[in-house]
């Protein structure tokens, strides 16, 4: 036996609208997903920001030793080559982070409660690491390494 469905134009109007606002539900959480940062495209002609922070982890040793480590949060960057990049830096720990980002010329100094900006042009496709001078080894509570990943 077959069954007809007659629809009539009031219940037409709130499919259709049930089903655009599913699409726009849809479409903002997929736009959502796509930014990763709160920031304008370099293409766009824009500056494209990272907030990052000096962080410190601590722990012991099987025998009770404290341990402490430090290292920039996220300990990654990916940026697209040619962009514009500016990253605030906020010092969490630590009193001083004098760092370098190797194979550019920028060098800058991070405290704690204070943030330190620095901007500039990902030119040329790499990995830069960003190396703080105070923890460049373990037995100074290091490496302290972050890496910029130029596409």
């Amino acid at each position: 036996m077959n069954r007809l469905w007659v629809i009539r134009g009031k219940t037409l109007a709130w499919i259709a609208a049930a089903v655009l606002l599913a699409v726009l539900a849809v479409w903002t959480v997929l736009d959502s997903l796509g930014g990763g940062t709160s920031a304008t495209s370099a293409a766009g002609g824009g500056v494209r920001t990272y907030h990052m922070t000096v962080v410190e982890h601590t722990g012991k040793t099987a025998d009770g030793k404290p341990l402490e480590v430090y290292r920039w949060d996220p300990g990654t960057l990916f940026v697209n080559k040619g962009e514009t990049v500016r990253l605030k830096i906020f010092g969490v720990n630590g009193a001083s982070h004098p760092f370098v980002i190797e194979g550019t010329n920028i060098r800058g100094v991070v405290r704690q409660g204070e943030e330190t900006e620095v901007t500039f042009r990902a030119d040329k496709e790499g990995i830069y690491r960003i190396i703080c001078h105070t923890h460049l080894d373990a037995a100074h509570h290091g490496p302290m390494i972050g890496y910029i990943v130029v596409n």
